[in-house]
């Protein structure tokens, strides 16, 4: 397997957007609705899967579909092709504030794990599959379920991180314990499985859930202070339209408080 070689920048620092500089022929491929903008003479092409299999008929074609299905996204890729001479760019957009993280699959050996949501684009070749857990615990209580992401390859990609997002690299045998919601992934190496918190007053009243996410060295974490999950939770649950309850930001005097202070959308 050899992934198209491409050079990119990334520009921002909370929206983030990347820019991938294709030399003629070459491509990369992306999640569906990431596309920011593109120079004339780049074509872009519709395809099943992720593309990285060169040959190959209708039914793996189908197959490489299906496992993206299984990760919750799209049944299709977009996959960006320069056409013409002469280096031409495209650029791709993050979905909510956070951080675009560049891999490059070859420090990683080949393989990275992360979580659903997190992929972006990368490199034509590159293998955009499906991780099954094989614990029962991680899948049931690991905020990840049963599946994750399985990057493959020797060229770049790009996942997307929510927040800030911070990098650990673990030792053999060292333990890093985190919500399990925060993971955007790691390599191949980390053992990943969950821990029951532990005591009825940390699991009943602590707010933190039941299962932390256990990971043990060796190997690289990427970890996200703000998943989309609880950004969305925290939205809903402050929107009136959604049945949310507003509370009143700045006043002891709640919706009260919004009319004096200038506030008076209804």
């Amino acid at each position: 397997m050899t992934a198209h070689e491409i050079d990119y920048r990334i520009y921002g620092e909370e929206m983030q957007f990347v820019e991938i500089e294709l030399d003629p022929n070459e491509g990369v491929v992306a999640e569906a609705g990431s596309f920011m903008m593109m120079d004339d003479g780049v074509k872009m092409e519709t395809i099943f899967g992720d593309g990285s299999t060169k040959s190959g008929g209708f039914l793996d074609s189908i197959l490489g579909a299906g496992k993206r299905i299984l990760t919750g996204e799209s049944l299709f890729m977009t996959a960006f092709y320069n056409t013409l001479p002469g280096k031409r760019n495209v650029s791709f957009a993050s979905p909510y504030p956070g951080k675009i993280v560049p891999l490059d699959l070859t420090e990683f050996g080949g393989k990275f794990i992360c979580q659903k949501d997190a992929f972006l684009c990368a490199a034509k070749g590159v293998s955009v599959g499906i991780e099954f857990s094989k614990r029962l615990g991680r899948g049931l209580f690991g905020g990840e379920g049963f599946i994750m992401q399985k990057l493959e390859g020797d060229g770049m990609v790009f996942v997307h991180a929510g927040g800030t997002l911070a990098k650990k690299v673990l030792q053999p045998g060292e333990i890093l314990k985190v919500d399990t919601g925060c993971i955007v992934g790691f390599t191949k190496e980390v053992d990943y499985d969950v821990e029951f918190v532990g005591g009825i007053r940390n699991s009943i009243f602590g707010g933190e859930g039941l299962f932390f996410a256990r990971l043990q060295g060796p190997g690289t974490v990427y970890i996200q202070s703000l998943p989309f999950s609880r950004l969305a939770g925290r939205v809903l649950a402050n929107a009136p339209q959604a049945g949310g309850r507003s509370k009143g930001e700045g006043s002891i005097l709640g919706g009260l408080g919004d009319l004096l202070d200038g506030d008076n959308r209804f």
